[in-house]
């Protein structure tokens, strides 16, 4: 027997929706989801113990927010700020918005920060479209040639298959495509990812080399090479809505 029940946790950012399960479990477990926090809690359960949990959850909420930026950005913010910050793959990124009348967008990085240049014509909604494209092609420009080195790292390491290629592209789609002709095609949302992440990612693509289609041997291939990878693609079904610039 399972129960949903709607709540909001005042955050120091603001009020954030907050959805919380009765399930027939013994252990509680928190987590985010793409519209709200969820916490899963036992079916019977005291109301000292469910306070006391429920303390616990707002606090966890709070932390998650404090240490990710993404996932603040993500709840809170509207649009991009400048001078807002950006934390990709260990370095941080700077963002320096000039608005320009009847301006093409557009954007480059010096030195840390990321100069863009956006049209002051925009409604919100388009601004801020344009710009994440703009800083995923300029992101993904500047960690190509890191990715394309781990890419061919693993690939000497475990495959030794044929490699054309690799390219980083804004997908929402998928996380990665490898062609018959041997180019592993890559999503520049996993920048925001842990390292972890990427390598199955890389490592999954690569598969493809072996075994072109999700049979048993092509799974076998990933767990010969990444024996946990359920963790990492567990990662990805319940964090991948946080991957975004």
């Amino acid at each position: 027997m399972k129960k949903m029940v709607d709540a909001i946790i005042q955050t120091s950012f603001g009020k954030m929706p907050a959805k919380i399960w009765f399930e027939p479990r013994r252990n509680i477990r928190a987590s985010i989801g793409k519209t709200a926090a969820i916490l899963r809690m036992p079916y019977m359960i005291g109301k000292k113990d469910y306070q006391d949990k429920y303390a616990w959850f707002e606090n966890w909420v709070e932390k998650q927010l404090h240490e990710n930026q993404v996932l603040k950005n993500h709840f809170f913010q509207e649009g991009y700020q400048d001078g807002q910050a950006f934390e990709i793959l260990d370095r941080t990124f700077t963002l320096s918005i000039t608005k320009v009348e009847n301006l093409t967008s557009r954007a480059r990085v010096r030195n840390g920060v990321i100069e863009m240049t956006v049209s002051d014509s925009l409604p919100l909604v388009e601004e801020t479209k344009a710009m994440r494209v703009l800083l995923s092609r300029v992101m993904g420009k500047i960690f190509l040639p890191e990715i394309t080195a781990r890419v061919n790292a693993l690939n000497k390491k475990h495959f030794q298959k044929p490699v054309r290629g690799v390219r980083l592209k804004y997908t929402h789609s998928r996380w990665g495509s490898c062609s018959s002709a041997g180019n592993i095609n890559l999503s520049t949302r996993l920048l925001m990812a842990p390292r972890i992440v990427i390598d199955y990612v890389i490592i999954h693509e690569l598969a493809h080399l072996v075994e072109a289609n999700h049979s048993p041997r092509f799974w076998e291939e990933v767990t010969r090479v990444m024996p946990a990878y359920k963790e990492h693609e567990q990662w990805l079904k319940e964090n991948g809505h946080l991957c975004d610039f």
